[in-house]
């Protein structure tokens, strides 16, 4: 090969780099919430979920009950400095760990000057339009409860969408909202979200594809989709579609 050494090693490239950022090779940022439970492969906030490097930045004061439960009122200060943190260092792209900051997505885009893409629900209006007619989307969340019209509304999320929640299973909320322990039962934490997901297409019948909220849920994504037998979409499936936007693949 014309660039080998005669070591057989590879030559390092020679010519003009240009420079300007503290970190390269990892061109999206997610801001995350401020917890502690555990964060198994698949979720988020586990950096061997991405097939690609991640830069991560911790929201101080932005626990997952404050932000779920509480509208995640006077957190956007925070969370501002934090995603322009993420871009000083060399994010080219912000998303969150959070589907219920959907409600900052303006304020957030607007702050930072790369692409946000900040909750899962964005990507309804996407897989609704690839639906057969008198089939729509329903949405699994880990607090039906508290994710209100303004949280649909800045993720275009049509007002009547099907929604199911998690509130009332025995592991899934307890852990990840109400932080009442620091280990979680992977199995009984599944069982919650194929009862909510169950619960949900029991409703409404009319139900042709689930987007996953949370984005502690991706672990259980495939087991709701052989369980419901419908195509399951989650922040998993969103960022990966993001991060190829900022890295097209080359085919020469």
């Amino acid at each position: 090969m014309a660039n080998e050494g005669k070591s057989g090693g590879i030559a390092p490239r020679r010519g003009h780099a240009a420079g300007g950022k503290a970190v390269y090779g990892a061109p999206l940022g997610i801001l995350m919430l401020e917890a502690r439970f555990p964060r198994i492969p698949g979720d988020m906030g586990n950096a061997t979920t991405w097939p690609f490097p991640v830069l991560y930045r911790v929201v101080r004061g932005a626990s997952p009950e404050r932000v779920v439960l509480q509208g995640a009122a006077g957190l956007l200060a925070a969370f501002i400095a934090a995603a322009r943190d993420l871009v000083d260092e060399g994010a080219e792209a912000v998303t969150t760990n959070c589907g219920f900051l959907s409600i900052y997505q303006r304020e957030l885009a607007a702050a930072v000057g790369v692409p946000v893409a900040t909750s899962s629900l964005m990507q309804v209006p996407w897989v609704q339009a690839t639906l057969p007619a008198g089939k729509r989307v329903g949405v699994l969340t880990v607090s039906k409860s508290t994710l209100t019209p303004a949280h649909l509304a800045a993720a275009h999320v049509p007002p009547d969408t099907p929604i199911e929640g998690t509130e009332n299973g025995r592991e899934f909320f307890r852990v990840l909202i109400k932080a009442e322990k620091q280990d979680m039962d992977v199995d009984a934490a599944e069982a919650d979200i194929l009862d909510a997901g169950r619960a949900l297409v029991r409703a409404h019948a009319d139900i042709g594809a689930i987007v996953l909220e949370c984005t502690n849920m991706p672990p259980y994504a495939a087991a709701l989709s052989a369980a419901l037998g419908l195509p399951v979409f989650d922040i998993y499936s969103m960022i990966t579609w993001f991060h190829a936007g900022l890295r097209p693949r080359a085919f020469t």
